[in-house]
């Protein structure tokens, strides 16, 4: 009897293919002697829409919510329906006798692969592929590894009951708010909380009122030292007199050494990364979103097999992965990799419970290298970058502590104290990994990212200091007073919202991403200067939408429940019961609302079908047109589109226009018009380009003449 295995993408399956022998391809499968390999195109099952429940439900109607099945259904998606048709005629073959999942390895990729059995009514033996990675010898040893199938059980039963959570939650409320207010409004189970976390900041800033305060320095030749009333204080003074005083105590005088501390101190290595910790990395050094980390580093697994399953929320690694750290080393110790990794691969590896901890993994271990023969000039720009930071980081993991001697010093002039520190290196440590290029230092993983943008004036430059002893006396050069103010808290950077997401446990590393994204797609957020801010709408929905599903802790109440589900601890039904409960009273209290809601976005423009005013939407192909009354749906673009015709002037691509004369080219900044069809152009005269417009537009009024060439041609064709 044969295996038949299901992977969750094609590219997936071919290489799964490809180390079991299965040579013989068809449309939807690969056949060998012991196995047959089809595949999903990511799902091909879900949850059925409220319409497949009742006709009714195709019209939004306030009136008919909430929906709540006795028991949800499944259906196949349309667009790959045929795929499901094929696994499914696969599932009857007789001399098939076992299923193999061997869709991703965590709670989605379950999810994927029993809604389809569930479907197909699979009642035979089935087995589980548990792999962190995709390299043939992992994909080998999985397969003489397989797990018995039913072990998953209780991660397929967390994977339902999200699915189903966020289908009552996230489909009800929406269908409350949109039909109340005639807005398109989208609310959800873990979205909500997040935009609420923007909102709380954006209010903190409003409420913020910038004060004044001064700091003082001491310049004392070589060095400088901050005053500060006693240690541990921030150095700021928030009356100028009082500050200009202190200063003039000390000019021209000397200050005396009081106390003189030198102490050894060390920074361990940074952990190895979790999914979201790299996107945060990777959004502070690299500028790229959550979104575009998650797609470059899902090509570094799946198609370069150069890192393991991306999806993890460890920062550890177990124990059986140990025996193959040195193969890693080996693999990556190319290009600007070679040097740093052959120092650690000359002598034992050192392995310390900061990185090797079993206790500490779930599903899946932390992000590191694979042993496959890595071929950097193979990878993208972005590829390489991120592949850069993986790797780094992986090689920092085996690397001493960074060491150094802070010097910290008292120098007091009478009653008045200057602080003043300075830092000598003893060992670059796991430093020396960065200093050779990447994306710089990363020793500040303990620095709290929600606080960025906040004032930090009490920080000291990093200096060297003299030699000094206590009772030495050192001449002031210079004491100055600085004024400063007091600045609002910063707006979250992408990597500040994850982390404050991971904080609140809004969401798993897998979905934050795509919930960032949803928001800046539903126009609720919007990127300004790498900066994440609620637009008009956001703020109108966190005002409309009922005050429990603001609140993170709820959603983080839930994600726990869902974990303890995933282990075998919780109780779905009653999970579930508590999920259609809320979705039932949310959507009374939505309906009982008296608020209004006024779009942000109106224009002076009119609909030409119903006469309401029209929208001004962003989408991915620019900005559109749309009609404020929901019913209706006019929709034009609100910017001409660009062709790739060049101007012959500034060579940028020109628009595309519509005139009675039929379609011209148009270039904005130079004046251009070409007309369709036309080799020639050139700069035209603003009496020339107005005469054009007028002629060519949709809206300029027929000339006489125009209009009687026409009259004469539609009177001899009738002739």
């Amino acid at each position: 009897m044969k295996s038949l295995v299901l992977a969750e993408k094609p590219s997936v399956a071919k290489e799964i293919a490809r180390v079991l022998g299965c040579g013989q391809k068809h449309k939807s499968y690969m056949e060998g002697p012991d196995y047959v390999v089809t595949w999903a195109l990511g799902h091909l099952v879900t949850l059925a829409e409220p319409e497949d429940y009742d006709p009714k439900y195709r019209t939004w109607k306030l009136e008919d919510l909430p929906i709540i099945p006795e028991r949800m259904n499944l259906k196949v998606l349309k667009e790959t329906a045929g795929q499901f048709r094929a696994v499914a005629q696969l599932c009857k073959r007789a001399d098939l006798g076992e299923l193999i999942i061997a869709t991703d390895a965590g709670r989605e990729g379950e999810l994927v692969a029993r809604w389809i059995m569930e479907l197909v009514r699979w009642r035979k033996p089935f087995k589980r592929l548990w792999i962190s990675s995709q390299t043939d010898q992992a994909i080998r040893d999985g397969f003489r590894n397989l797990k018995p199938g039913h072990q998953y059980d209780a991660l397929y039963r967390s994977a339902v009951c999200r699915a189903e959570a966020d289908w009552l939650i996230g489909l009800n409320v929406t269908r409350a708010l949109t039909t109340k207010y005639n807005a398109q409004l989208a609310a959800g189970r873990v979205q909500t909380p997040t935009l609420s976390i923007l909102i709380e900041r954006e209010r903190e800033i409003r409420d913020f009122q910038s004060k004044p305060y001064w700091t003082i320095a001491a310049d004392f030749g070589s060095f400088q030292a901050v005053w500060r009333e006693k240690d541990g204080h921030d150095g700021r003074l928030w009356d100028e007199a009082q500050a200009e005083a202190i200063a003039e105590r000390a000019r021209g005088r000397a200050a005396k050494v009081t106390k003189l501390r030198t102490t050894e101190k060390s920074e361990p290595h940074p952990q190895a990364y979790d999914l979201t910790e790299l996107q945060r990395d990777a959004n502070k050094r690299l500028g790229f979103s959550a979104k575009q980390t998650s797609n470059v580093l899902q090509r570094l697994y799946e198609q370069h097999k150069l890192v393991t399953y991306p999806r993890t929320d460890s920062r550890y690694i177990s124990s059986d992965i140990v025996p193959t750290l040195k193969g890693r080393l080996e693999s990556v110790a190319v290009g600007p990799y070679a040097a740093l990794a052959r120092k650690v691969l000359r002598g034992t590896l050192p392995v310390s419970k900061r990185f090797v901890d079993d206790s500490k993994v779930s599903d899946h271990h932390a992000i590191i290298p694979t042993d496959q023969y890595v071929n950097l000039s193979a990878l993208t720009n972005d590829e390489r970058r991120l592949y850069d930071l993986i790797v780094r980081r992986f090689i920092a993991l085996f690397y001493p502590p960074y060491r150094y001697d802070e010097t910290s010093v008292v120098l007091s002039v009478g009653d008045d104290h200057y602080f003043a520190k300075g830092r000598i290196e003893k060992d670059a440590g796991w430093k020396e990994v960065y200093a050779s290029g990447g994306a710089g230092s990363q020793g500040d993983d303990d620095w709290d990212d929600e606080e960025d943008g906040a004032d930090r004036s009490d920080a000291q430059p990093a200096q060297r200091l003299p030699e000094l002893a206590v009772g030495q006396t050192v001449p002031v050069k210079q004491c100055r007073t600085r004024e400063q103010r007091t600045q609002p808290p910063g707006r979250y950077t992408e990597a500040a919202l994850l982390a404050k997401m991971e904080k609140h446990g809004l969401g798993t590393p897998a979905t934050r991403a795509d919930i960032i994204e949803k928001l800046l797609q539903t126009d609720t957020i919007e990127r300004t200067q790498n900066r994440l801010v609620p637009t008009g709408k956001g703020r109108q929905l966190f005002e409309l939408v009922v005050d429990e599903l603001r609140s993170p802790d709820m959603t983080a109440e839930w994600e726990r429940e869902l974990e303890r589900i995933a282990k075998g601890k919780g109780d779905p039904q009653s999970f579930m019961a508590g999920i259609r409960e809320r979705a039932r009273l949310w959507v009374e209290e939505v309906k009982r609302e008296t608020k209004e809601y006024k779009p942000h976005n109106l224009t002076t423009s009119r609909c030409p079908s119903c006469g309401k005013p029209l929208m001004e939407v962003k989408g991915k192909r620019g900005k559109s047109l749309v009609c404020s009354d929901r019913e209706c749906d006019y929709r034009r673009s609100a910017e001409p589109a660009l062709t790739n015709r060049r101007c012959p002037q500034c060579h940028k691509k020109m628009e595309i226009r519509n005139g009675k004369a039929g379609k011209f080219f148009h270039c904005r900044p130079c004046n251009v018009i070409e007309m369709v069809g036309d080799k020639q152009g050139g700069r035209v005269s603003k009496h020339e380009q107005r005469k054009l417009i007028e002629k060519y537009s949709d809206n300029a009024p027929l000339s006489n003449s125009l209009g009687d060439a026409l009259r004469a041609a539609l009177q001899q064709k009738g002739e």
